[in-house]
């Protein structure tokens, strides 16, 4: 039985711009898209209709699971209040950043990410989620359990991005020492004789095992198809190791330098939406929005708020000579959905699915009014 739904009045925003018109869904997927409103249909009062945002990079469901030091919450509530919060934010695909690899700083005991993907499974198969969910591998490569963690993964389709990290002292996030200080000694409440002690076995640890866990993570992805992501990548050697390695996706470079070079070699530079939202890095890196205003900005990831996604291209829209708002739509939506191979979402078109959200913004936060997914109201 074929099932039709016609969404009217809407200021839809397509790959090339905007226009005030109606869009037919048949079956789950975008059938037509009219260039004024039909007489029939769900009025959408004048607001936006966008696609459904895609999501690269959220530690959002680790932080519903452990919302404290040392408490475990359980696995399918951490993950139906995660789903709730990111598809209600207009996130109708989420990569799920699960950790591997335990430092001295936390992590998680082997298996129990392993859990939490078995969970994620179970929810989609009873029918829990609203959102799509797939998972990101963040890989620690400088600890030594990284690869113990990573096999339990072998031959889990729901991988579909694996990202590379390195937070030892010295190394991409942390070249200097004020913020790494702040993150591990000050939080901590580290003697200088400790954090002294605990930086020289991170940079032993890094020293020891970060290529070799590089090369054999890289390899694996390679052979399954999985896509790869460098991670706070800081010097002009880092992208030419990224490109070494066939990297489609630079996340969070940490120097201007390395920004541009990543998105000339042609991965798409990713950047986090609440650094545009509050026009600076949290940890005191580079400004997304002077990456896009030279042009090096390609995708937008949530990262630690989801509601940042879809306030970040607006303010991008509004803030950015020569950023269209379909450009900045763009960055949540059609380019990180190219980026990992998700051919079939991303843009409003013919024959794409039907992932859609209605916003309501004349100015300041905008509200997500509705969201469907495959043409199913979620939200």
């Amino acid at each position: 039985m074929t099932t039709e739904l016609t969404l009217t009045n809407a200021r839809i925003v397509l790959e090339d711009g905007v226009v005030h018109g109606a869009v037919l869904v048949r079956d789950g997927v975008i059938a037509e898209i009219a260039d004024r409103p039909t007489t029939a249909g769900e009025d959408m009062g004048g607001d936006f209709l966008i696609p459904g945002l895609v999501e690269l990079h959220t530690d959002h469901l680790e932080a519903h699971y452990s919302p404290r030091p040392g408490v475990r919450w359980e696995k399918m509530a951490a993950i139906q209040a995660h789903d709730a919060q990111v598809v209600t934010s207009g996130i109708t695909t989420v990569f799920d950043c699960l950790r591997m690899g335990s430092d001295e700083d936390g992590g998680f005991e082997q298996g129990e990410m392993r859990a939490m993907a078995d969970a994620l499974a179970k929810a989609g198969c009873e029918d829990r989620l609203r959102a799509d969910h797939l998972i990101h591998l963040r890989c620690e490569v400088s600890t030594d359990n990284v690869m113990d963690h990573f096999h339990e993964f072998e031959n889990d389709p729901q991988v579909r991005l694996v990202s590379l990290m390195d937070h030892a002292p010295g190394q991409r996030q942390f070249q200097t020492m004020e913020q790494y200080t702040l993150y591990y000694k000050t939080k901590r409440g580290l003697s200088d004789e400790a954090f002294a002690e605990f930086c020289r076995r991170q940079q032993e640890l890094s020293a020891r095992y970060a290529k070799p866990h590089r090369d054999a993570i890289v390899a694996s992805c390679a052979a399954r198809g999985i896509a790869v992501a460098s991670h706070d990548d800081a010097t002009l050697d880092h992208v030419e190791e990224a490109i070494g390695y066939g990297i489609r996706l630079a996340e969070f470079p940490t120097s201007l330098d390395a920004a541009k070079a990543s998105h000339v070699a042609g991965m798409s530079v990713l950047m986090g939406a609440p650094n545009i939202v509050r026009g600076k890095s949290h940890s005191g890196n580079i400004a997304a929005r002077d990456l896009a205003a030279m042009g090096v900005l390609d995708v937008l990831s949530s990262d630690y708020v989801p509601l940042s996604l879809i306030h970040a291209p607006f303010i991008l829209a509004d803030e950015m000579e020569g950023i269209s708002l379909s450009e900045a739509i763009a960055m949540v939506s059609a380019t990180p959905a190219k980026t990992v191979g998700l051919d079939d979402r991303g843009r409003i078109a013919p024959a794409l699915r039907a992932d859609l959200v209605r916003v309501r913004r004349e100015s300041g936060v905008p509200v997500v009014r509705s969201v469907w997914r495959q043409g199913m109201r979620v939200a």
